[in-house]
């Protein structure tokens, strides 16, 4: 059988099976395994002959995962999520939301807008959008209620928010996208940032346009009165977040870091701070390093499956196949890219974000190479779309996480509906970034 065919019978499969929810590691190794020993066992005109295929794929699977696991920049993981979890025990992360809620609380919307200031600084400390929605969950969507929010409003609004971990760095998307690609992860880190403000610039639109609309919907609350001591002492109380994104961006801006050396002092930070003002108790260290390890070694499952399926393919020549025949339909570039766009999307509403993004890359990669597209700036489009198929239907994986936090009380439709308001202001940022590409690279063109 021709290698090619084994390989897109591979593809097919893996897709089948994420889409049926089998776990994304399992697939990614289970298929490259089996369709690298049909590969190497069945040759052209030939015999399948088992034992002939089954040391060259084991030879595949052991130097591959033993390679990548290794990999130095593979250590900025567990180092970003460990800070992220530390940060969160010691409030730094909700500090942020404290601070900016005291200054905004008596707009209409003020809740709202505080509530996607909390996000974006939670998302710049631990890179993580489930756990951006999680977490600000427990604590925002409560108090809008509690002061008459709407409940579209009020779960949409964190729903979103937390879909700027994929954006703002330190992004897991964009380090596992930087490993795969052999881009540099500082760039992808830098150029995320811009995407990111304006992002968080289009939400806030939605809100001050919603509270503006139906002013019901956003009440300014009555029985919140602060001083301008009180503001003070809130903006005072946000400088540990302020100093942990200065350490990140600034500190990979100006080159006093790489990305995976800032990983290390953000962590050193987060401890430090944590253990100083008594915040971080032994208990929640702890609990921080369970948590990062645990996760990690999902991380760390998944990306060694990836690398195995990426030799599979490559192995099979399906991209060189499947780069060809898309050359021979005589498609321009912009065309090229609008299918790639529609994917995305459409994969995005099946798959998780990483799944997604492992399983297209080997693809899609060579084609916008070749066509001659910054993989920068397609990096910050990938990952933007992967944004937004964290809040569409049917997965939604970020609106399941509200509803889980907020419980029965509100249905999941109720907050799909007010997904799809803040999804008009996504998509204007999505065309903006593609059309203006200069958006995405202007910081990590004018790093020194």
């Amino acid at each position: 059988m021709e290698a090619s065919i084994i390989g897109g019978w591979g593809f097919a499969i893996a897709l089948v099976l994420m889409i049926m929810r089998v776990p994304i590691a399992f697939v990614l190794v289970g298929v490259a395994s089996a369709c690298s020993l049909v590969t190497y066992a069945w040759r052209p005109g030939g015999e399948f002959m088992f034992e002939r295929g089954l040391r060259p794929a084991m030879a595949l699977i052991e130097s591959n995962a033993f390679d990548f696991i290794h990999s130095y920049s593979l250590s900025m993981i567990p180092l970003f999520i460990a800070a992220g979890h530390i940060a969160y025990h010691s409030r730094i992360t909700t500090d942020i939301y404290a601070a900016v809620r005291v200054w905004l609380a008596k707009m209409p919307g003020g809740l709202a807008i505080a509530s996607l200031f909390g996000c974006g600084g939670f998302s710049a400390i631990t890179g993580s959008s489930l756990a951006c929605a999680s977490s600000m969950g427990r604590i925002c969507v409560p108090e809008m209620l509690r002061f008459g929010y709407n409940k579209q409003l009020a779960t949409s609004t964190v729903a979103m928010g937390g879909t700027l971990g994929s954006l703002i760095p330190p992004s897991v998307l964009f380090i596992l996208y930087g490993m795969f690609t052999e881009q540099s992860v500082n760039k992808l880190f830098l150029a995320g940032v811009l995407p990111g403000i304006l992002t968080i610039g289009g939400f806030i639109l939605v809100v001050v346009i919603w509270a503006m609309v139906k002013p019901e919907h956003a009440p300014a609350p009555k029985d919140l009165n602060f001083t301008n001591r009180d503001r003070l002492k809130a903006a005072l109380k946000g400088w540990p977040a302020l100093a942990l994104m200065t350490i990140i961006i600034g500190g990979i801006y100006g080159g006093f870091f790489t990305a995976t050396e800032a990983a290390a002092v953000s962590l050193l930070f987060v401890i430090g701070f944590g253990a100083l003002s008594g915040r971080l108790s032994w208990a929640d260290f702890l609990s921080s390093m369970k948590e990062t390890a645990f996760q990690s070694a999902a991380l760390f499952f998944i990306a060694v499956g990836a690398k195995i399926f990426v030799s599979f393919v490559s192995l099979t020549g399906v991209t060189g196949a499947f780069v060809g025949f898309v050359d021979g339909l005589g498609l321009e570039p912009w065309m090229v890219l609008f299918f790639i766009v529609l994917l995305y999307i459409v994969l995005g509403m099946f798959l998780d974000s990483i799944g997604t993004m492992l399983l297209t890359l080997p693809f899609v990669i060579p084609l916008v190479e070749g066509m001659g597209m910054d993989l920068i700036w397609f990096g910050v489009v990938v990952v933007k779309l992967l944004e937004i198929g964290l809040v569409t239907p049917p997965l939604g994986m970020n609106v399941f996480v509200i509803s889980s936090v907020v419980g029965k009380e509100i249905k999941v439709h109720t907050i799909f509906f007010g997904v799809m308001k803040f999804l008009v202001a996504d998509l204007v940022v999505l065309g903006l970034i593609v059309a203006f590409p200069i958006i995405s690279l202007l910081i990590p063109n004018s790093m020194g």
